[in-house]
């Protein structure tokens, strides 16, 4: 080995750095590692008070709005029959046909029910918990999202009143929470001082479900990882089968939750334009080729 050749291999076997995106680390053993420490390289994690706190903050808001738009019956009504004809005029399913599949036996829809009534909540609590201490980067990201779904649903629920299918008698559709139980709702939906049952679009159950199962996906690396989206598909059959939410709530959650991804993207993920361009500069340039002196061919 000549002394132009020497710099040239150890340049070919020496790991290439990731880009600025992949955190500027080396590939290989150092890879994961800060830079002139030990440990492996971590996100540093939100100040847990100010979280918790912001997270209140944010629910106690949510409830705030939801309430304001109570004592708007005759309008929520009103809204839910020209819901139901619309489905109906552009050919959606009819919510009946998927609440029959349900209504086979009490316990299945016992079960629907309190899937309805407590997995909500405390799933996406879990959600971020777990995203807050396994992997900061993506909390901070699934949290603004999660703000931003909800932000545009509460304006939609002040906007748009809509009394839900289980409230509507022209569909014929069984309110099952109250036949069956258990139920988070007051019997007489003007007076009930906990929930604004006048707010079933979009649905806020099947827009996080959708978050928490897309935010899981991109946080892991796991092959059985897309299973997550059995969460939102199952979210999505017991509120439409406990005649709790239309069509179009799940529909209009689905969009609000697109328009957010679409400002807001994962960590680690850069705009389609800056991966052309960067993929256009590494192929565009090409690997230096060594030459060896005549005296040294063989």
């Amino acid at each position: 080995m000549n002394a132009r050749t020497g710099p040239d291999l150890r340049r070919r076997l020496t790991p290439a750095r990731r880009t600025r995106d992949d955190a500027s680390v080396p590939d290989g053993p150092a890879a994961g590692r800060i830079p002139g420490g030990g440990g492996p390289a971590r996100s540093p994690r939100p100040p847990l008070m100010r979280e918790l706190g912001l997270v209140v903050a944010l629910f106690l808001l949510y409830k705030l709005g939801r309430q304001l738009a109570r004592g708007r019956t005759g309008e929520a009504m009103d809204n839910a029959r020209s819901v139901w004809h619309l489905e109906r005029d552009v050919h959606l399913p009819s919510e009946a046909g998927i609440q029959h599949l349900l209504l086979h036996g009490d316990t299945l829809v016992h079960i629907a029910n309190t899937y309805y009534a407590a997995v909500h909540f405390p799933a996406t609590i879990l959600f971020l918990a777990w995203l807050y201490w396994r992997r900061p980067r993506h909390y901070v990201w699934a949290r603004r999202v999660l703000t931003a779904v909800t932000g545009g649903a509460l304006v939609l629920h002040l906007l748009v009143p809509l009394a839900p299918p289980r409230m509507l008698a022209l569909t014929g559709l069984v309110d099952t929470a109250r036949v069956y139980g258990p139920s988070v709702y007051g019997s007489d939906p003007a007076a009930d001082g906990l929930e604004n049952q006048f707010a079933a679009m979009p649905s806020l159950h099947f827009g996080w479900a959708l978050v928490l199962a897309l935010g899981l996906i991109a946080a892991t690396r796991a092959r059985g990882r897309w299973l997550w989206l059995l969460h939102p598909l199952v979210t999505l059959f017991v509120i439409i089968a406990t005649a709790n939410h239309y069509w179009l709530d799940t529909l209009v959650a689905a969009a609000l939750v697109a328009v957010a991804l679409a400002f807001l993207r994962p960590p680690g993920t850069a705009p389609r334009g800056t991966r052309l361009v960067a993929r256009g500069r590494t192929h565009g340039r090409r690997e230096p080729r060594s030459r060896q002196p005549a005296g040294d061919r063989r």
